[in-house]
């Protein structure tokens, strides 16, 4: 025992004595050589004063109006219906009752001292009794509790339960993927490279720390992590690392959790950025190297997000504090809103969790989400980015297949294809939410490139972000499975949007995409304002290009992967790690000096993955969430996850 056990006795603390009859307290072991029974008198004496005091200083309620609860008083809200009645979600509303007897408050306070005088006796009785004990039998009793409060502490220090045993995925092609090309065997050699140096400067400098700050030579962190160190890097980077053959650093991450990561501290975290960073890459690092300390970890993690859904609606909070579980949502998202793009950005890792674990929670939580939205009326078919979590209804109507948005519509396609296309339902709302945003989101620019606009009030405006890059892959993942034979379709959308954001790349001096682009004023795939000229390592594009490599082989994509690649490690490269850049338009660009979490997770990982062989994580076996975590296919079969309905009643 490390700290000291204080046992409760008779509103006192004394130490518990260690096994070797020790003190737990730094104090001379004879100072507790005392007779029990003085050390009983001692107790009693302090009951007995306690007892006097609280007959005799009690207020006299008479005194004071008195308030009384009933329950036709207290409006309860109801999760159902938010919007009924006149006060707000939550208001607790109390009406005195004053007036009563004086009579009555006589006879309570009446009773109240005689449960005192009772309470008295029954100690009194009690002391008498130990005090005509042997002082054999005094100290049996004492070791008796004793070892009853050791126990407990076993109990506790054991942890909490285990797992129920669930059969393992079959997992497939996790490592080698050489390619039979002696140029694509080169350039994959290369990003590995670029991978060892990114995650040998973070175990230099910032090892702990979320992230890296590369020219400082020191951790680094934002607020998405609150602010504890829950090394944030070493999570995010382990799949790809295994996936590598990097075994070493694997291992050297994995002792780092297995010693260090502990999610019992007071940080308030996104609930969105901790659930597919860590989440994700923990139920990855599991089901790659079957190692356990990943899932346990995964599962601790993921019952400290639970409370974030203790909304009116069941619509998560953005963040969420891990030690207390209070809730709330970003200042700055329309009138106190949840975003679409993180409440909709749970169902993977979610339904892996209820699988693992037996818990149906996980897998509710999601599909309330689901249903909630489903009876929800969508302007022009759209998904608008905001949604209050206490009213239901939506925010500010805004629709973007980028920032906000954007993972919420992959997850609906990941949902099905990890379900091993038994999930209808989730493809029917996909393909319907698809069909609106090709109606009023996707133009062709006088120049004759495609772009996603975003819909804002009724009107669209000619932008699109980087992040939006990713949609190109997304609709070549949904090509096969298409309604209406409209597979050769999407795949040619995905092409046209590839095109599109590889031209972001090569308009610039860096050959870097911008944050955002435009399509207006005679300007095409350019950014215009100063606070969208930046790159800070992203994986979109690169993404997109992994995709429809997978899925065309067209040599191309592999041409503009490694040109990318070729830029970052030119103009993002420095002694420390990789940083981004914050003009992709100036040759002689500054540094923002942040390696982001995600660049090990995603953008190294589909870039090795561009130069790999098919064989190395197939599509038919693995699903990668939004933070290229690949996750198992659930070939379910007859089994009925906990918490499901059985698919007929779906």
């Amino acid at each position: 025992m490390t700290t000291p056990a204080l046992l409760p006795l008779s509103g006192r603390r004394i130490p518990t004595l260690s096994p070797g009859g020790a003190s737990s307290f730094p104090h001379h072991r004879a100072t507790l050589r005392l007779s029990e029974k003085f050390i009983l008198l001692l107790i009693l004496s302090a009951f007995i004063t306690l007892c006097f005091g609280a007959f005799f200083f009690l207020p006299d309620n008479s005194k004071h109006k008195r308030f009384d609860l009933g329950l036709e008083d207290v409006l309860i809200p109801h999760i159902d219906s938010p919007k009924e009645g006149k006060h707000a979600p939550g208001q607790v509303v109390i009406h005195g009752q004053g007036g009563h007897d004086e009579h009555r408050h006589r006879e309570e306070e009446e009773s109240l001292r005689d449960k005192i005088r009772a309470d008295h006796e029954r100690a009194l009785q009690e002391a008498k009794e130990k005090l005509r004990k042997s002082r054999e039998e005094l100290q049996a009793e004492i070791q008796t509790e004793k070892n009853k409060v050791m126990e407990d502490l076993k109990k506790k220090d054991a942890g909490p339960k285990p797992l129920p045993p669930v059969p393992m995925p079959k997992v497939v092609g996790v490592s080698d993927g050489e390619p039979p090309e002696t140029d694509a065997k080169e350039k994959r050699d290369k990003i590995r490279e670029m991978m060892k140096h990114a995650w040998d400067s973070y175990r230099q400098y910032g090892w702990g720390h979320n992230e890296l700050k590369p020219l400082a030579k020191k951790g680094h962190s934002t607020n998405i992590f609150g602010n504890s160190q829950l090394g944030a890097t070493i999570v995010d980077a382990l799949d790809t690392l295994y996936i590598m053959g990097l075994h070493e650093e694997f291992k050297d991450g994995q002792e780092w959790i297995e010693q260090n990561l502990d999610f019992g501290v007071n940080a308030e975290v996104s609930v969105f950025e901790v659930n597919i960073r860590f989440i994700g890459g923990l139920l990855a690092a599991y089901y790659l190297s079957g190692q356990e300390v990943f899932k346990l970890k995964a599962v601790q993690l993921a019952e400290k997000l639970l409370p974030a859904f203790n909304t009116p609606t069941g619509i998560p909070w953005a963040m969420v504090n891990l030690k207390s579980g209070v809730g709330r949502n970003w200042g700055w998202a329309s009138a106190g809103s949840s975003i679409l793009a993180e409440f909709g950005t749970l169902h993977m890792e979610f339904v892996h969790l209820t699988y693992l674990t037996g818990n149906p929670a996980y897998y509710q939580k999601v599909m309330h989400i689901r249903k909630l939205l489903a009876k929800m009326d969508r302007p022009n078919g759209l998904y608008p980015n905001y949604l209050n979590p206490r009213t239901g209804r939506w925010g500010q109507h805004h629709t973007s297949v980028g920032g906000l948005g954007d993972s919420f519509y992959e997850y609906l396609l990941k949902a099905w294809l990890m379900s091993d296309r038994t999930d209808t339902e989730a493809r029917k709302t996909y393909d319907d939410a698809i069909e609106a945003i090709e109606r009023h989101l996707i133009r062709k620019s006088n120049g004759g490139l495609t772009f996603i606009g975003e819909w804002k009030n009724g009107h669209l405006e000619r932008k699109m972000g980087h992040l939006a890059c990713f949609a190109g892959g997304m609709f070549a993942l949904g090509a096969d499975g298409s309604p209406d034979d409209k597979a050769g379709h999407y795949l040619q959308l995905g092409a046209e949007i590839a095109h599109t954001c590889h031209e972001s790349y090569d308009r610039t001096v860096l050959k870097l995409g911008p944050e955002a682009f435009k399509f207006d004023s005679g300007l095409e795939a350019v950014a215009v304002r100063q606070n969208e000229k930046y790159y800070i390592l992203r994986p979109e594009v690169i993404e997109t290009y992994w995709y429809m490599w997978r899925f065309t082989h067209d040599p191309k994509y592999r041409q503009w992967g490694w040109e990318a690649a070729q830029a970052i490690d030119k103009y993002c490269r420095v002694s420390g790690g990789f940083s981004g850049v914050k003009d992709v338009y100036s040759s002689n660009p500054t540094y923002d000096d942040v390696q982001q979490s995600f660049f090990l997770a995603e953008t190294l990982k589909y870039l090795y993955l561009l130069f790999s062989s098919d064989d190395l994580m197939p599509l038919e076996s693995w699903v990668f969430n939004t933070e290229a975590h690949p996750l198992p296919v659930l070939h379910l079969g007859n089994i009925t996850l906990p918490g499901s309905e059985p698919a007929a009643q779906r």
